[in-house]
């Protein structure tokens, strides 16, 4: 049994809770309005923006417009976006990117100066800035530099978030889904003394990313948990549209590796060909647009053939292009191959579907708000309406820079008036022990990984649901069980994060009787119509 720090709260203007786009860039904008804290469970630089290869989306030149933007991430969204979000994101992009860039952000050019722009499937045309083939590294690394030399920010690497500080209040509701919740922090395990602190902030953002690593075979990190879905469900926060993961159509086939490598979606958009591995083209049975078709139509053909040929993958050949072209627009996909013995400038790359992001998350309205007072969210963990049932291609870090924007310009004119609350309580582990056998938590993390993948993968069922349902009950109640009685460890919290939001996923799957974008259940194969 530890013994319990209470030497003292360490209180913020502002508690940030993840270090990717939206975390970082948040904290650099308020913190000219109050003391900014960013904790990462990991490193700083050490994020999922940074597993974002493809690019970010932006109107830039013509014949390109924003009603074509707008039009393609509808389409994309299939019914279910909220037309008046994806005007705002769109139509504020060309000055996020530009902000972007005065952080240090560096996007490659042609020779004439201009952006060098590419297409991805979904897109009617070329409006995806990118820095080679990691855009999000090198995003990550200019907003890392920028955080790290603002001297109003402190930064908490290796903290764990376990809980957001939360207490019901009285009060009126703001509107019909907004609670009489209020967020005073988050309690947070400092991994390096094996303590959890108290931090008390006047307002918190969640920006905790994905939650990919709930699925056996995912591109990723294995440190995409779900936190921030997980914590704001169990605060009795308002979550959503969690049946709708997007599983990428082309992750590197090998089985040995996790998470997957991603090939990212603009290596069809730089003419990449899906083949079976007879050699056969598919695409153009299943969409008109064949290999440049939304995310969802590719992984579910993928799948489709898979099934029907018996085969583990299908290839993408990008062997008709010029070999010097192949090596400069994707130095780290060429290296990476190279690397397990196969030139792609000479041989197909073998793909398969893998988990890659998830739509729905924590409800916010326009300013970033969520259902709990004081708390916003913002990145993959949030869900704002802008991709519906389906995310189009690289509008994600888009959505996370413009969203934490309009948080940043809501929390500086809120906190104002928001004082700490000094009558939070110290974390209470008291009657609990070092777990014995670790092998529980790594054992029932396996189980989870398996259910969700066999059960709740690109295409569903009412029996698959149900039948993991079942199974997730049982891992459900061991591990609630389990932390009860244990001192708090990162691994158990992730666990215990992991299981929560394949519950989420799973009872959000079963309570939608259609087929539409992301969701696929045999059983109700058809759209309804948009409601």
């Amino acid at each position: 049994m530890r013994t319990k720090d209470t030497s003292h709260r360490k209180k913020f203007d502002f508690l940030i809770i993840g270090s990717g786009i939206a975390g970082l860039s948040f904290a650099l904008k308020v913190a000219k309005h109050g003391s900014v804290c960013v904790i990462n469970k990991q490193k700083l630089d050490n994020t999922t923006t940074v597993y974002a290869q493809g690019g970010i989306s932006s109107v830039t030149y013509q014949p390109d417009d924003f009603e074509k933007h707008i039009n393609d991430t509808l389409i994309a969204g299939a019914g279910l976006c909220h037309p008046e979000v994806v005007r705002k994101v769109v139509t504020e992009a060309p000055e996020q990117i530009q902000q972007l860039m005065e952080w240090g952000t560096r996007f490659d050019k042609t020779k004439d100066g201009k952006f060098d722009l590419h297409r991805e499937g979904g897109h009617s045309e070329h409006r995806i800035l990118h820095h080679k083939d990691n855009t999000g590294h090198e995003i990550q690394r200019a907003l890392t530099h920028a955080v790290k030399s603002n001297p109003k920010i402190t930064v908490l690497e290796d903290h764990f978030a376990v809980e957001i500080i939360t207490q019901h209040h009285l009060g009126e509701k703001v509107n019909r889904w907004r609670k009489d919740i209020q967020c005073y922090g988050a309690y947070v395990l400092n991994r390096q003394s094996n303590t959890v602190e108290t931090i008390l902030a006047k307002v918190t953002l969640m920006a905790s990313g994905g939650v990919g690593a709930v699925y056996q075979t995912t591109t990723n990190p294995t440190f995409a948990t779900g936190d921030g879905v997980a914590m704001v469900y169990r605060a009795k926060g308002t979550v959503e549209n969690m049946e709708f993961i997007q599983f990428h159509p082309t992750s590197l086939y090998n089985p040995k590796e996790r998470p997957s490598f991603l090939i990212t979606e603009a290596m069809r958009g730089f003419g990449g060909i899906l083949k079976r591995k007879d050699g056969q083209k598919f695409m153009h049975k299943y969409d008109e647009r064949e290999n440049l078709a939304p995310r969802d139509i590719v992984a579910r053909a993928i799948d489709s053939e898979l099934k029907a040929t018996g085969d583990e993958y299908v290839y993408l050949d990008v062997t008709h292009r010029e070999a010097d072209e192949i090596k400069t627009h994707f130095p780290n996909i060429y290296q990476k191959c190279l690397s397990l013995g196969l030139d792609i400038t000479r041989e197909m790359i073998p793909v398969v579907p893998a988990a890659h992001y998830s739509c729905g998350g924590i409800k916010v309205d326009m300013n970033s708000r969520t259902s709990i007072h004081r708390l916003y969210a913002a990145g993959e963990c949030s869900s704002t309406g802008l991709h519906g049932a389906n995310r189009l291609a690289s509008n994600s870090l888009l959505e996370a820079v413009v969203y934490s924007n309009a948080a940043a310009n809501d929390a500086a004119e809120q906190i104002k008036s928001l004082n700490f609350c000094d009558r939070v309580p110290e974390w209470n582990d008291e009657g609990t022990s070092i777990p014995e056998e670790m092998v529980l938590i790594t054992q029932s993390q396996k189980e989870l990984e398996q259910i969700m993948s066999y059960y709740v993968g690109i295409v569903r069922s009412n029996l698959r649901l149900k039948r993991a349902m079942d199974r997730l009950e049982i891992l459900y109640h061991e591990t609630e069980s389990l932390f009860q009685r244990s001192v708090v460890s990162e691994e158990l919290c992730e666990l215990r994060n992991t299981v929560q939001v394949g519950y989420l996923i799973i009872k959000m799957a079963q309570q939608r009787r259609e087929s539409r974008g992301l969701h696929f259940n045999a059983d109700y194969p058809n759209q309804l119509e948009t409601h």
